[in-house]
């Protein structure tokens, strides 16, 4: 049938997300989902969404979690844009603002839909390698671009770039645009978007999929200038007028109201995280410093492939990237403590 397709299509090479099995006995480490459910007020919120009005279209704006995300953050509404999952702000992000003269910058190690994007909207990019401790040097991006985007913590690795390196690079490439990806930024970092007022080329991305435990509800956000903000609505208004639906609007607004619920759940996420990186380091594993809801981890006797592999035996699933650099590292999502557990007694076994 691909005498049908427009010409790219037959180049693209797709992004591969974590598996998502059918079986439900299964310990699930592997795709960074959050092990404690959404706030019950976002859930409230949704429950009573569920009525008559669902045959009338949202707010193509989704105002109400505009103005919800706004207050969090301490910025104006016309600084925020909504789309369906970080995924789809990222993708409005490449088509709308980095398809420039220049290359694109982000790390060799990093979100492995960036390459995937540059793809789909024909962007020239350069990835820089991270240094031999799997960190962005600050100083390799201070060459000439045609933006610049990673993800802080970087993932797969988890590592941090504090906020005064964000700020290095911002002023070392005050013409082009730099987005921070912030998908897990809760879980121990200080989000750049205190810097949006200072920077008007800084663009930060977030999700609700990971600190609010929405991944099935699909919401993402960007925070930056309104000029940048402007660009992105001209491109989601080119594509699809009414990205969020009524339930994703009120549930979503409802967890950025529910603060305590988010601190108190977010604490949890770390100190399994600090209890999992001490029981793996004992095993003798080195595991990446993290400051998001999953370690990177490898063991010097035991290779990846055949780790995860073994696991999964035991009913244990984590993800294994096959890319040189990383092939012998395991990511490993942060779970309840019983799965926690399972992983720890998983390896013991091995």
């Amino acid at each position: 049938m691909s005498k049908f397709w427009s010409p790219f299509v037959k180049n693209l090479v797709p992004y591969v997300p974590g598996e998502q099995p059918k079986l439900t006995k299964l310990v699930k480490l592997n795709t960074n989902e959050n092990p404690y459910g959404p706030s019950p007020k976002a859930l409230a919120a949704m429950q009573a969404e569920l009525n008559d009005n669902l045959r009338l279209y949202p707010d193509p704006n989704s105002d109400l979690l505009k103005q919800a995300v706004a207050r969090y953050y301490g910025v104006q509404g016309n600084q925020v844009f909504l789309g369906n999952g970080s995924d789809e702000v990222l993708a409005h992000i490449f088509h709308g603002l980095l398809q420039q003269d220049k290359p694109l910058l982000f790390p060799d190690i990093s979100y492995s839909f960036y390459p995937v994007y540059c793809g789909l909207y024909g962007i020239d990019y350069q990835a820089v390698p991270l240094d031999e401790q799997f960190q962005i040097r600050v100083a390799d991006y201070a060459q000439p671009n045609g933006g610049i985007i990673f993800p802080n913590p970087n993932a797969p690795t988890g590592c941090l770039l504090a906020l005064d390196a964000v700020e290095q690079i911002l002023l070392a490439s005050p013409d082009s645009v730099v987005v921070v990806d912030e998908a897990y930024i809760d879980f121990g970092g200080q989000t750049a978007i205190s810097l949006v007022d200072r920077y008007p080329n800084l663009l930060v991305t977030q999700t609700l999929s990971k600190s609010r435990s929405l991944a099935g509800l699909r919401v993402g956000l960007a925070v930056g200038h309104p000029d940048l903000i402007e660009a992105l609505e001209r491109i989601k208004n080119s594509f699809n007028s009414y990205p969020l639906d009524r339930l994703a609007i009120v549930g979503a607004a409802a967890a950025f109201e529910d603060r305590e619920y988010f601190a108190k759940t977010c604490q949890l996420v770390i100190d399994s995280r600090e209890w999992v990186v001490a029981q793996l380091q004992a095993k003798g594993f080195e595991v990446l410093p993290s400051a998001a809801n999953f370690i990177f981890a490898r063991h010097p006797q035991h290779d990846a492939a055949g780790l995860a592999a073994k696991l999964r035996e035991q009913g244990v699933i984590v993800r294994h990237f096959k890319q040189e650099r990383i092939a012998q590292f395991l990511r490993i999502s942060i779970g309840t403590p019983e799965q926690n557990q399972a992983l720890i007694d998983g390896l013991g076994q091995l």
